[in-house]
């Protein structure tokens, strides 16, 4: 007899868009993650489900913890000298 282990359920994470103002659910490879040197070069973004709109939200220090815990893939943005 050998022992079945359940698969994790996928992780999702709430969203909305600001053109529509649709509200949906995304799987995290919808969304992308950027890091930046600062708050302003912080953020996620995705494209809406419902009316294909660019998003892009910034990310505090609390969402990039969720995010990055959810498995979003992310880009670390390095700066020039």
């Amino acid at each position: 007899m050998s022992a079945r282990v359940a698969a994790p359920a996928p992780v999702v994470f709430k969203a909305a868009c600001p053109d529509c103002r649709a509200r949906f659910e995304l799987a995290a490879s919808a969304i992308r993650l950027a890091i930046g040197a600062s708050r302003r070069t912080t953020f996620y973004s995705f494209t809406c489900p419902e009316c294909d709109a660019a998003v892009r939200k910034p990310a505090g220090e609390r969402i990039v913890e969720l995010l990055t815990g959810g498995g979003v893939r992310t880009l670390r943005l390095h700066q020039t000298v």
